[in-house]
């Protein structure tokens, strides 16, 4: 049993066990504080009660209570008739209310999933709606010593069907009604304020949870509590920076109240600021806030940068907060004192739209601290699909890999949650720049004024708990809705007027109109959709006749008909906020995922939920590489490793095309590919695996993401390859760069032929080095289809970035043999943790040929990196290092613990 004085907001709660009485609550000098109480040790029953769980505890949700396995095999199905049940949960607490006979007792519900009556001791407390909304009730007169506290929640599928239908009475439809077939999903997801992505996805499956997905604490206070805090941070001259601080209140009291605020702030102010004008003045328990504003010296303050820019330097801020009524202040040991913590970051930060210079359209592209900067990175989903399985362990590896990876700028995509404070804090750390799409996504949406309600207390609560970090860069109200209404995904060009005038009433009148109330100086003006014309939509009042126009803010490109391995097919926009092609999961993780008598290409195509089907990635797998037939014993190993190089040098050339655009008139200032991440083992976008494991494509966006690359495109049109030399750096040494373009044959080992040349870098910017024609590179003895082309760029000998061409369909190369591949684990070594065990080995590899894509898989279960991955190895020798986290040291790691691929293995 726990238990101790409890500060709101102060990061670790004492959990306060069932059964606890707060008479023997001990508090020390403690007494004044606001004291927060967490619920825990809850049942779970279903509505005839043939399902029943006891003893748990939140975050907790009926897949996770009585189905984890859900997404083990074609579970997603099998087990989907939980999601058509209605549910109660119950928790039974003990209470001592006699020495809290005054001041007030909130039950807080920080996220109920989603539908759901609330009674405390039989008596109705209120009905939620929405998953993003914190519900909380005052309780001081219905608490007794015993007391029984029932959360009935609605089944998601049965509640959307209701709303969908009371439409339909209304002669009304509100599209789409279901998902494509292919998707195995559930119907009206756009009725209820839950995760979209929940009733399926074209990348995940249909779990459509139900349940408890936050904490539920009592709090216990005399008068008021500090909910949230936003800071709104901003140059003022040339000596100070301001902090423009509100702190928003929570009091159920229905009268005005005094209130004294203290902020500490001990790296940046000599002294803690007092705001004492409302010991006097009062407080609107209507609109509780207190703001002000507090002058920083500019010598104080190193600034935030981005990942890859400099240092991201955060500065605590604690708030104390006493309130009471009266004129004679707070009384000796009541709970008037509560306390907020958070940090922040010096940055100034514009999205630029000013007139482009190939005099069409605008500009879009963000100045941080006064620097231009390419957005490089990739869209984030929710990193599971059960919004309470969700951990601050998976969340902290996805946001590492996006670092490690070069990631300046992340979007979290519109049909998940609201991200953690966890999730927003790391991203603060770790430089990582935030796109945040508010929760509507590939819909629309009806606008009753019940729902409408919901969807401003959504934004509101949301926006001001996000809005001080400095992670976060734009609020976009939705995904891809504008361009659904205009192009008519959704047969809404029936009743266009209708929905164009919906669309205005719930963005601009309800989501713009919250996210305005809490706009920052140092942020730019919220977007209304992405993809979206930005500024240039303004005359069209935000319902442009083409939001894909490649001049004019941020588009969504994807286009399966055409060669992803051919940079011309690709769009010259000013920033693509989603790009990307499918793979498959390693097959060690298809092997975890399904169960032994699972046939796996079943499980694959059931899995697969393109409306296209597996066909886009079979077809450019089958343009470059030597696929087997379908009836061939290797077929599915070749058709999951051939699937990520194929993805991998898709995005890579897309990537490569968007970054070498940034100092021509295109002015493309962007890319963030489709996705960082799966919520199960599936054909996806993503460069992570669903067991936190890097994809080929995570492997090479180290590469081709890094500050310094070469980038060398193919143009057909002169046969000739386009070198650019690519500079995120702000300074440059320019001592020694040269460019070394190798000429390899498929059939031997080391460069047969070479040529250099000396090079410069431009900071921050693009160095259009030459264009070399192909046949100035292969003549003689080398064609296109027995020889390939490496470039390298260097330091004297030293290589910064190196990139490859291959001029003829690698299935059709004369040359690659059998490479006589072997590989040793060289050494081993351990270091222990408090919670594993790192183990670190070394992997040595022989050849006597060319490998092509030499590909390395860890089957153990157990989340692991490569130092590279999916590689051109053409010397004799390499060494390869795995690290992995584990409960064992590698000695007992065995060669038979690792897959080698290679393409040489596959050609016929």
């Amino acid at each position: 049993m726990k238990y101790g004085c409890e500060l709101l907001g102060n990061g670790t709660r004492g959990a306060v066990m069932v059964g606890l009485l707060c008479g023997l609550f001990v508090c020390g000098g403690q007494c004044d504080k606001v004291e927060v109480i967490e619920l825990g040790n809850w049942t779970i029953t279903n509505q005839n009660g043939s399902l029943t769980i006891a003893n748990q505890t939140l975050p907790l949700g009926i897949y996770s209570a009585f189905a984890p396995h859900v997404l083990d095999s074609f579970n997603d199905v099998g087990l989907r008739y939980l999601a058509y049940d209605n549910w109660t949960f119950y928790n039974f607490f003990q209470f001592d209310v006699h020495h809290l006979n005054r001041g007030h007792i909130n039950l807080t519900f920080h996220g109920i999933d989603t539908v759901a009556e609330i009674r405390l001791n039989h008596q109705l407390l209120g009905r939620t709606d929405n998953m993003f909304v914190r519900y909380s009730y005052e309780v001081s007169s219905l608490l007794q010593a015993e007391n029984s506290l029932e959360v009935e929640i609605q089944s998601p599928v049965v509640a959307a069907l209701a709303r969908a239908n009371a439409l339909k009475e209304h002669k009304k439809s509100v599209p789409p009604e279901c998902p494509n077939e292919r998707y195995h999903g559930e119907c009206h997801m756009n009725m209820l304020r839950k995760m979209q992505a929940s009733f399926s996805w074209d990348w995940g499956p249909a779990a459509p949870s139900a349940g408890i997905w936050k904490n539920v604490e009592l709090e216990i206070y005399e008068v008021a509590l500090i909910r949230e805090v936003d800071v709104d941070v901003s140059r003022i001259n040339g000596s100070h920076w301001n902090m423009h601080i509100r702190c928003y209140l929570d009091t159920v009291g229905g009268q005005n109240f005094n209130g004294r605020l203290v902020l500490y702030a001990v790296e940046l102010l000599d002294h803690p600021v007092i705001v004492d004008r409302y010991g006097i003045k009062k407080i609107s328990h209507l609109a509780p806030v207190i703001e002000f504003d507090q002058a920083v010296p500019i010598g104080k303050v190193v600034m935030w940068w981005p990942n890859g820019y400099g240092e991201q330097k955060l500065y605590p801020l604690h708030f104390t907060l006493k309130t009471w009524l009266g004129s004679d202040g707070p009384e000796d040991r009541s709970k008037t004192q509560s306390h907020k913590s958070v940090r922040v970051g010096f940055r100034t930060l514009e999205l630029v739209e000013d007139p482009a210079p190939d005099g069409v359209g605008n500009t879009f592209f963000f100045r941080v601290n006064g620097v231009e900067m390419f957005m490089k990175g990739s869209n984030y989903i929710p990193s599971h699909i059960l919004p309470e399985r969700q951990t601050k362990e998976q969340i902290a590896q996805l946001l590492r890999s996006a670092k490690e990876a070069h990631m300046n700028m992340i979007r979290v995509w519109g049909g998940g949650v609201y991200e953690s404070d966890y999730f927003y804090q790391l991203a603060d750390s770790l430089g990582l720049l935030i796109w945040q799409d508010m929760m509507f996504a590939c819909a629309m949406y009806p606008v009753g004024d019940d729902f409408l309600s919901s969807v401003r207390e959504e934004v509101r609560q949301n926006a001001i708990r996000l809005s001080h970090h400095p992670s976060v860069a734009i609020f976009v109200t939705n995904n891809e809705n504008e361009a659904a209404l205009v192009q008519n995904w959704y047969g809404t060009l029936v009743e266009r007027d209708r929905f164009e005038s919906e669309y205005r009433e719930l963005y601009l009148a309800n989501v713009i109109h919250e996210l305005k109330l809490v706009s920052h100086s140092a942020r730019p003006q919220p977007l209304v959709s992405s993809p979206s014309n930005g500024k240039a939509s303004e005359p069209d009042n935000y319902i442009s006749n083409n939001p894909q126009d490649n001049h004019n803010g941020d588009v969504h490109f994807y286009d399966y008909t055409k060669d992803g391995w051919n940079p011309d097919i690709f769009p010259r926009p000013r920033f693509v906020s989603e790009f990307g092609f499918q793979s498959f999961p390693g097959a060690y993780a298809w092997q975890r995922s399904k169960s032994d008598d699972d046939d796996l290409l079943a499980l694959i195509t059931h899995r697969q939920h393109h409306p296209l089907g597996n066909v886009p990635i079979i077809a450019l797998v089958e343009r470059h590489l030597p696929l087997p037939l379908p009836e061939d014993e290797d077929y599915a190993k070749a058709l999951i490793y051939f699937s990520q190089i194929a993805q991998a040098m898709a995005t890579k050339l897309e990537t490569e095309l968007y970054r070498s655009l940034r100092d021509t008139s295109h002015r493309t200032m962007g890319a963030l590919y489709w996705q960082l991440n799966d919520v199960w083992v599936a054909p996806s976008w993503s460069s992570v695996d669903f067991y936190g494991n890097w994809k080929l494509l995570h492997y090479w966006a180290r590469d081709f993401l890094a500050p310094i690359s070469i980038v060398a495109l193919y143009e057909k049109s002169t046969d000739s390859l386009n070198i650019s030399l690519i500079c995120d750096q702000l300074e440059v040494d320019p001592w020694k760069l040269n460019v070394v373009a190798n000429v390899h044959l498929w059939s031997q080992l080391l460069p047969r032929q070479s040529i250099a040349w000396e090079v410069t870098l431009r900071p921050n910017g693009v160095q259009y080095d030459k264009v070399i024609a192909i046949s100035d590179l292969l003549k003689g003895e080398f064609s296109k289809t027995n020889a390939f082309i490496e470039l390298q760029l260097r330091r004297d000998q030293n290589v910064i970035s190196r990139t490859h061409f291959f001029p003829s369909n690698i299935a059709a190369a004369v040359g690659i043999e059998d490479p006589r591949l072997e590989f040793e684990i060289a050494s081993r070594t351990c270091l222990n943790t408090t919670d594993f065990i790192r183990n670190s080995v070394s992997i040595s590899i022989q050849v006597k040929r060319p490998a092509v894509f030499v590909y390395l898989e860890l089957l153990k279960p157990y989340r692991y990196t490569l130092s590279e991955n999916g590689f051109m190895q053409t010397a004799p020798m390499h060494v390869v290092y795995l690290t992995y986290d584990a409960p064992l040291c590698a000695r007992l790691l065995r060669k038979s613990d690792l897959r080698v691929l290679t393409v040489n293995d596959f050609m016929r």
